[in-house]
């Protein structure tokens, strides 16, 4: 938990201890003194401080410091959508490997929570139990969602927080051709350059994904749907895979290299093992274009293995680095 506020003065640790409380609350001081990087003594004052100024404090009875339900600090005035927008951007900066970033993510994301209405901050919640951000540690080349997938997002959102089905005519690529479809919908999942839905496809009597950027037109029904007893997003994303486009991909990296590399893999690494002065790496990702990109930063401390597409893509970026310099060999 600890995480050193020391910069912060006073009335902004207090502020911050307010907002804390609200959404942890039962926190010893111990608990407080840490994660604020102050003395216990300091937090002791803190507290007297705020009590005197009427925040409600009270000593919860198994241990720990909270404040009284229905307090509030101003409120934000922020729609439901507004909320959510907010929230899933600080997700994604979470994701950033910049310690600070993540932390000022974490503490914006507080803030907003802290000052929602119930009914706002339920809705927020339930969202973001059935939202899925994949792992990634890079902020560069990751592309974002395509113009079609614009307006659809937060559609979807809502109705799987209040559990409505939607009614959408789908483009199939591989068939191309379109068909109608009623969906659903369990949860959102973003992959390196797009959204999907995961939701029960009453056409194939089934669990789907569904591209985003690939539904044309999107209804949403007024009738409910109950989600497959026992159903968890998270957990049937790990039975599946992370995405329905996945490839297994092996590189391997210089061990100098590999202690950097290994901070910034977009995705899961499911193997790491010694390979002489190399380390061989296993893990699952679809956009071998990206994986490219990032391995080309390590120039030749770093070499993909398989598949041989991704050998074939690195081959080819890492030619038409060398055109731009004029070093291709005739």
């Amino acid at each position: 938990m600890a995480r050193s506020d020391r910069s912060l003065n006073k009335t902004e640790r207090l502020f911050a201890l307010v907002l804390l409380l609200q959404n942890r609350p039962n926190l010893s001081s111990r608990d407080l003194a840490e994660h604020f990087g102050v003395s216990r003594r300091t937090i002791f004052r803190d507290l007297r401080t705020l009590g005197e100024s009427g925040v409600p404090l009270t000593y919860a009875e198994d241990g720990g410091y909270e404040i009284l339900e229905g307090y509030q600090l101003p409120p934000l005035m922020l729609s439901a959508r507004e909320a959510a927008t907010l929230l899933v951007g600080t997700a994604f900066t979470t994701l950033q490997p910049d310690a600070s970033l993540r932390a000022d993510a974490d503490a914006v994301a507080m803030k907003i929570r802290s000052v929602l209405p119930e009914p706002v901050r339920e809705y927020i919640e339930q969202l973001q139990e059935r939202t899925v951000l994949a792992p990634f540690n890079e902020t560069q080349d990751r592309g974002g969602a395509a113009d079609e997938e614009q307006g659809l997002w937060f559609e979807l959102s809502e109705a799987i927080a209040r559990q409505r089905k939607v009614k959408m005519t789908y483009y199939v690529a591989s068939r191309d051709e379109e068909t109608v479809r009623e969906v659903d919908p369990l949860g959102l999942v973003y992959y390196s350059d797009h959204w999907n839905l995961i939701g029960y496809d009453h056409l194939r009597d089934d669990i789907r994904n569904f591209r985003l950027d690939q539904i044309r037109k999107l209804r949403t029904r007024f009738d409910r749907f109950e989600p497959p007893a026992g159903f968890d997003l998270k957990e049937h994303l790990r039975e599946r895979g992370t995405s329905p486009d996945n490839q297994r991909i092996t590189v391997r990296f210089r061990d100098r290299a590999w202690r950097w590399a290994r901070r910034q893999v977009p995705a899961d690494v499911e193997q790491e093992l010694p390979d002489g002065e190399w380390t061989r790496v296993t893990f699952e990702f679809e956009n071998l274009s990206y994986v490219a990109k990032w391995l080309l930063r390590y120039g030749t401390d770093a070499e993909a293995v398989e598949p041989a597409a991704l050998r074939a893509e690195v081959a080819e970026q890492a030619r038409a680095v060398a055109e731009i310099y004029g070093a291709v060999p005739a």
